[in-house]
């Protein structure tokens, strides 16, 4: 288990109803343990993923709440 987690770069959230539609989405994939948004309004906000949850997976998840991973 990945007790660290992974960091991924998201953009378009601007408040905490955002956030939460993100953390829902990623925390109900299979193995997620956790997934914890820190929020940059305006900016590139940080996703962090605990558990095995694949990028194809995490990105799909994202996408289903309305936001998108960036590189």
């Amino acid at each position: 288990m990945n007790t660290a987690g992974v960091e991924y770069a998201i953009e378009g959230l601007t408040c905490g109803g955002c956030v939460a539609s993100v953390e829902k989405a990623v925390a109900a994939l299979d193995g997620v343990d956790t997934a914890t948004v820190a929020l940059v309004p305006g900016g590139i906000s940080r996703l962090t993923v605990a558990g095995p949850a694949g990028l194809s997976a995490v990105r799909d998840a994202v996408a289903s709440a309305g936001y998108s991973l960036t590189s």
